[in-house]
């Protein structure tokens, strides 16, 4: 049974991304992710300026006159979200936690689709898939996929986004459009992002909190690291500790961005700070500038 609080919270959701697709991003999706190649439509007989090597040339043996093939662009996408949902998932210092800043994400993207009579997937990982929802279509599914990334209760803490990788590889056959949402708290995953992306449109969507990167003078901090439960005690009023911690965070943030550059994956940076819709509004120009 799902909480009432929950319940009303997808359909804030519900609401809030509903006006944004219609809003702001209503064209721009389907513009940016085309679909999957050409599909055979019908046969009609060839008429002045058509492409010869357009022509069937068995149904033309057997009719006795010139038949060209007639495709049309196979629209239908399948679209799958990745959510990382390890401990450091569950942490917000701002206006939410990261895992509700990636379920708006996922509604955002997934009522795009469903606009657009595209599947939608969702795979929730932590260091192993903890979840799987076969890409489907229609509110209905949209609406359990925005309850599972909200409401789901992982088993484990870590992070193996090789892993997550592999398994979506071996169960979506055909190119889909991959968005991972995770924070990146994670090492050896890059050949496996590599072999996605050469199967997939894969999008990294990162998912960050401004107190990872900058730690305040508040004194003597007990801290928990969320994957691994190792605690330990920070002395934040120490100018060095803090910039130590920053000099930390930039060289891991700076690393990320150098991953997907060198295998040329198209991100996206979300912050629990700040409004999302910016973020993505500024992924679509950029791809909509580049396939111009």
């Amino acid at each position: 049974m799902i909480p009432a609080e929950l319940m009303a919270q997808i359909r804030r959701i519900q609401i809030r991304t509903n006006r944004m697709v219609d809003e702001i991003l209503a064209g721009q999706y389907k513009s940016v992710f085309k679909g999957q190649g050409m599909e055979f439509k019908e046969v009609r007989e060839y008429v002045p300026g058509d492409d010869v090597r357009a022509i069937d040339w068995n149904v033309t043996a057997r009719s006795g006159h010139p038949q060209v093939k007639v495709l049309e662009e196979e629209r239908e996408l399948t679209v799958m979200f990745l959510v990382d949902a390890s401990g450091s998932g569950r942490f917000g210092s701002v206006e939410r936690f990261k895992n509700e800043l990636a379920a708006e994400v996922c509604a955002v993207m997934a009522f795009s689709a469903i606009k657009n009579n595209d599947k939608v997937g969702l795979l929730i990982f932590t260091d192993e898939v903890e979840l799987f929802v076969p890409p489907g279509k229609g509110r209905k599914h949209v609406l359990r996929v925005i309850r599972d990334v909200l409401y789901f209760q992982p088993k484990r803490t870590k992070t193996d986004i090789a892993a997550a990788l592999h398994y979506m590889n071996r169960v979506i056959k055909r190119r889909a459009v991959v968005f991972l949402i995770s924070d990146f708290m994670d090492g050896h995953y890059e050949m496996a992002l590599r072999i996605s992306a050469r199967k997939h449109d894969l999008i990294a969507a990162t998912v960050d909190d401004p107190r990872e990167a900058v730690l305040p003078d508040v004194g003597l901090v007990a801290v928990r690291d969320a994957e691994t439960g190792r605690e330990s005690m920070i002395d934040t009023s120490d100018e060095a500790t803090r910039k130590a911690y920053r000099a930390a965070a930039e060289h891991r943030i700076g690393e990320r961005t150098e991953l997907f550059r060198r295998n040329k994956i198209d991100t996206i940076a979300f912050s629990t700070e700040g409004e999302y819709i910016d973020a993505l509004y500024k992924f679509f120009r950029m791809r909509e500038k580049r396939s111009a």
